[in-house]
C-alpha cells in the first residue's frame, strides 16, 4: 500500500467527517439551538470532533488493511427545545452534514473537469485513473505514476476527495438511525409513524455495521462511476 495514498486518504475522511459535524452544528444555531456552538462544535478544527475510534482508530486500520478509509465523529448535541419548530427544523440540521460533503464533492469535481481542460499532464492522469475504475469493481486502487509530480499529486487527492465525500453523503442520507437519513424521515413522517419508526434506533448500529460487512458501500460507487465516464472520461 502506497504511503502517500494512505496520507491523502485519511486526510480526506478528516476534512470530511469535520465540514460535516460543524454543518450539523451552523445549521442548529441558525435555527435557534446555540448548544453545539457554545461547546466549540460550529468549528473546522478537526479536534473539536474527534473520536478516538470512529475518526482515528477506524480510518487508519481501513487504510493499512486496503480498505477505503470510512469513520465518524462525536456527534453534534442539539437541544430539541430551542429549536423553534423542532419537527422541520431537524429535517435540516440533518440534511446540513451531507450536504456539506455534496457541496465539497461538487467543488473537487469541478476543479478536476477545469484541470482536465487547461493542462496536458492533469487529463492525462485523469484518464489513466478513469481507465483504472473501469476495471474495478470497487475502490479506486492506490495507482501513484512513476516519476510523481505535484499536479498528478493534486488530480488523485481531488479524484479520491470527490469519491469519498459523496461517499459520506449518500451512507449518511440512510434512512438507519443514527445516520442522518432517519433525522430526515422522521421530520417527514406523521407524529405516530415517526414514533414507531424510531422504535428501531436502539439497534440502528447493529443494521448500519450489518449493511457496512454485506459490502453495501460498493453498490454507491457505481452511480459515481457513471458521472466519472462521461465528464472526465
Amino acid at each position: 500500500m502506497n504511503a502517500l495514498f494512505i496520507v491523502m486518504q485519511l486526510f480526506i475522511v478528516l476534512f470530511a467527517i469535520t465540514i460535516h459535524e460543524a454543518s450539523h452544528g451552523w445549521a442548529a444555531n441558525k435555527m435557534g439551538d446555540p448548544t453545539a456552538h457554545s461547546l466549540g462544535r460550529v468549528s473546522l478544527n478537526p479536534i473539536a470532533h474527534i473520536d478516538p475510534i470512529g475518526t482515528i482508530l477506524l480510518p487508519v486500520l481501513l487504510s493499512l488493511t486496503g480498505g477505503p478509509a470510512f469513520g465518524w465523529a462525536k456527534p453534534v448535541p442539539v437541544n430539541p427545545y430551542n429549536l423553534r419548530n423542532p419537527r422541520r427544523d431537524n429535517i435540516w440540521i440533518s440534511f446540513a452534514g451531507p450536504a456539506s460533503n455534496l457541496l465539497a464533492a461538487f467543488s473537487a469535481f469541478l476543479i478536476l473537469f477545469i484541470l482536465k481542460l487547461a493542462n496536458p499532464r492533469a487529463n492525462l492522469f485523469i484518464k489513466n485513473l478513469v481507465e483504472i475504475l473501469k476495471l474495478k469493481s470497487g475502490f479506486l486502487a492506490p495507482i501513484m505514476p512513476q516519476g510523481f509530480h505535484l499536479i498528478e499529486g493534486v488530480v488523485l487527492f481531488l479524484f479520491m476527495a470527490f469519491i469519498m465525500n459523496c461517499y459520506f453523503a449518500i451512507f449518511n442520507l440512510i434512512p438507519i438511525p443514527p445516520l442522518d437519513g432517519s433525522g430526515i424521515l422522521i421530520g417527514l413522517l406523521p407524529d405516530d409513524l415517526a414514533q414507531r419508526y424510531d422504535r428501531i434506533r436502539p439497534f440502528g448500529f447493529i443494521i448500519v455495521i450489518f449493511l457496512v460487512y454485506m459490502g453495501f458501500l460498493s453498490f454507491i460507487i457505481e452511480p459515481l462511476k457513471f458521472l466519472i465516464f462521461i465528464f472526465l472520461g
